[in-house]
């Protein structure tokens, strides 16, 4: 009896040995990413995926760094630099989805990526991608109704497709403003998993009022 209390006390030490690494790997990516060293969070979240091949957090947060780069500078950006950003970030999508195919945080990177394309060249990607964009967002929204990240991005979408066409952004104030609400609430699962952009989304409710 004594060695086998041994044995999974020597078993449950080896666990959380493991899970401190991987907290204090994640906190430092994310300390990192807080001080806009993006090159350098994202070299250690890749690390921590190689470790970490069940668990789909740091690839969501290599994916969302490249996409975060190629925002910066939006105007200045060429296409190579947006291809080579884009690039990576897919693979980390598709990462992702190797682990949970159903993730919906992998369709809503999605979402983002394209809507970069769109962004950068309406009248050649917006054909390729719009449609997609739209389906990925009723995708996720649907799986989780009141993830309030979910919501918020899908009708900052619509309200940005609405204004390319010179329609009413109406429709879409009324959920971008239940998501604001559903923020103040909002809990993710762990503090590695995505927080949303509730500053954004209260940004983007000024062009309701």
């Amino acid at each position: 009896m004594k060695h086998l209390l041994l044995i999974i006390a020597l078993c449950s030490s080896t666990f959380l040995v493991a899970q401190t690494k991987y907290e204090q790997g994640m906190r430092k990516a994310m300390e990192l990413w807080d001080q806009d060293k993006l090159d350098e969070a994202s070299n250690l979240f890749e690390r921590i995926a190689t470790v970490e091949k069940d668990n789909w957090l740091p690839s969501y947060h290599v994916a969302q760094i490249a996409i975060v780069k190629n925002w910066r500078d939006f105007e200045n950006q060429n296409e190579t630099t947006l291809k080579v950003n884009g690039d990576k970030a897919q693979e980390y999508i598709n990462a992702m989805r190797t682990i949970e195919k159903d993730n919906p945080y992998a369709d809503y990177l999605q979402a983002q990526l394209y809507t970069v394309w769109v962004a950068y060249d309406g009248m050649k990607y917006g054909m390729k991608y719009a449609g997609t964009i739209g389906e990925l967002y009723q995708k996720m929204v649907k799986k989780d109704p009141d993830n309030p990240i979910f919501i918020a991005d899908k009708a900052q979408w619509d309200m940005g497709s609405a204004k390319y066409f010179g329609s009413s952004i109406e429709p879409y104030c009324a959920e971008l403003k239940r998501a604001i609400a559903l923020f103040a609430t909002f809990k993710p699962e762990t503090e590695f998993h995505p927080q949303g952009n509730v500053k954004r989304a209260l940004e983007s409710a000024e062009a309701c009022n």
